[in-house]
């Protein structure tokens, strides 16, 4: 999992050089920042004592992401970034026994609505109508007993910044920062949404969904071409589906398939929480055990059992827009805890770290081919088996197979040609000064220390990354492109002219 993939940052030259000694030391001296604990029903924390602002940045994971979306509802785990401060019966509601009753009456006429459906071809068309009339009256009814925004209000009336949530394939995510004088109203408010949510204005948020995929991907090429990589990619595998969910799928969402989610993945040993900032570790483990510590402990949820079966030919998918054109191609790599890992993050630096890399200064710099070129060492995410991706925007004038050749020509010389030992001096430079830097940065270490922590199970990985970067050759370089970068693991996606 490199930082690359977490977030760029252009640094010194003195500065990576400081960083190349960088050893166990270090970690050591970390740890003393750090307290660690899980509570009784199971949910993590990490800790990181830093006193030189009074700020706390705040960073709660679950490890469930598009990934898990039931069959037939892509998209489900994407819905609760929007739903995530919604509220909870205490904040965001005008009268909270009045809006439930409110609720429960959209779910009885949703019900009704779905059962005349279900009776096509004898379904009566004319009572259709009138229950989605209904229907519809009694979302808006609802709308009178909400105060809307409310619990994001309240954060920032208290001096909260960042407020966000981020939905991957593999991971859900619900951050911002507050002043260390506001740690106990983060407790307060963020367990009680673990607690008891009220997933309020669902199908209001459902539409917004909706409009976003819309927005987002059908009306962006290349967007949608993205998304035509994955689905030509993956047969078997959810990687297959988008994060945003297929249209559909979206359409027909229900309450109750967001709250037997929940129940399912949201349970304390799913889930992980970060804290980095001017705070007391022991005030954070009492606080912990007073408002997450009544949070009834639940089933760990199962990992995704599908398994991609194996490639045995290219693929191509081709998509018609009168947008700039544009090739994806990736080659089918393991996951995450492969000990190959490692090497797929230098491959993409060699091939992609801005002007220095190989496909900017062939196809860029020399040909001019290409407007654009660049590598992916992961896509669409790390967790199961994914793609390598390299990516080509065609030259005024130019063709997509005018870039293609030599871009896999590169990656014939990768299998053929060992790597300088200047080259790989500087991309393991870049690739530890990209982790080193998230240790500077409170929000980011956060964010980090989370997904180290899933990924790896354990936060250190972090430090002892490093190490690993050090140890790659230019042997396991050619190693790997040969064994992965071939014909029959490669599909094609192509943004091609006309309409």
């Amino acid at each position: 999992m490199p930082a690359r993939k977490l977030r760029p940052f252009l640094l010194s030259t003195l500065f990576i050089a400081a960083l190349s000694s960088v050893s166990a030391q270090s970690l050591a001296q970390f740890e003393k920042q750090v307290t660690e604990f899980t509570l009784p029903n199971g949910l993590h924390f990490m800790v990181v004592e830093r006193h030189g602002a009074p700020v706390v940045a705040f960073n709660s994971y679950a490890n469930v992401g598009a990934v898990d979306d039931p069959g037939g509802k892509t998209g489900l785990a994407h819905m609760f970034e929007h739903m995530a401060f919604k509220g909870t019966q205490n904040i965001g509601s005008l009268n909270w026994p009045l809006e439930k009753a409110a609720m429960e009456e959209i779910e009885n006429l949703y019900d009704q609505l779905e059962a005349e459906k279900n009776k096509s071809p004898q379904s009566d068309a004319q009572k259709i109508q009138d229950l989605q009339t209904r229907l519809n009256q009694a979302i808006d009814k609802a709308e009178d007993y909400v105060a809307p925004n409310r619990y994001t209000q309240l954060i920032e009336e208290n001096g909260g910044e960042d407020l966000n949530a981020q939905t991957g394939m593999d991971s859900t995510t619900f951050y911002y920062k507050l002043p260390s004088n506001r740690l106990e109203l983060w407790f307060l408010l963020e367990s009680e949404r673990f607690y008891a949510p009220v997933f309020r204005e669902f199908y209001k948020e459902r539409s917004v969904v909706r409009e976003e995929r819309r927005m987002s991907v059908e009306s962006n090429p290349q967007e949608e071409l993205s998304e035509g990589l994955s689905a030509a990619a993956f047969e078997a595998h959810p990687y297959h589906n988008p994060a945003v969910g297929w249209s559909s799928d979206i359409e027909n969402f229900r309450l109750r398939d967001a709250i037997a989610f929940y129940r399912k993945y949201y349970v304390p040993s799913n889930l992980s929480i970060a804290i980095v900032g001017d705070v007391d570790p022991t005030e954070v483990r009492r606080l912990a055990d007073k408002y997450f510590g009544i949070i009834p402990p639940g089933p760990n949820p199962p990992r995704v059992h599908t398994v991609e079966p194996s490639q045995s030919g290219k693929r191509i998918w081709e998509l018609r827009s009168p947008a700039q054109p544009l090739e994806l191609i990736g080659y089918k790599r393991p996951d995450e805890l492969s000990r190959d890992d490692i090497v797929f993050d230098v491959i993409a630096e060699i091939l992609s770290t801005g002007r220095t890399g190989l496909l900017y200064k062939e196809l860029v710099r020399d040909k001019q081919v290409a407007l654009d070129a660049g590598a992916e060492s992961s896509f669409p995410a790390d967790k199961y088996p994914n793609l390598f991706l390299l990516y080509a925007v065609p030259n005024q004038g130019r063709t997509l197979a005018e870039c293609e050749q030599p871009l896999l020509a590169i990656l014939d010389r990768l299998k053929t040609e060992k790597v300088d030992d200047a080259t790989l001096r500087r991309v393991k430079a870049k690739l530890r000064a990209d982790l080193m830097t998230q240790l500077g940065d409170d929000a980011g270490l956060a964010a980090d220390l989370n997904l180290f922590y899933w990924a790896y199970g354990d936060w250190r990985r972090l430090f002892t990354q490093v190490d690993d970067y050090d140890k790659v050759t230019a042997d396991d370089v050619m190693r790997v492109a040969r064994t992965y970068f071939i014909p029959d693991a490669q599909t094609v996606a192509r943004l091609v002219s006309g309409k």
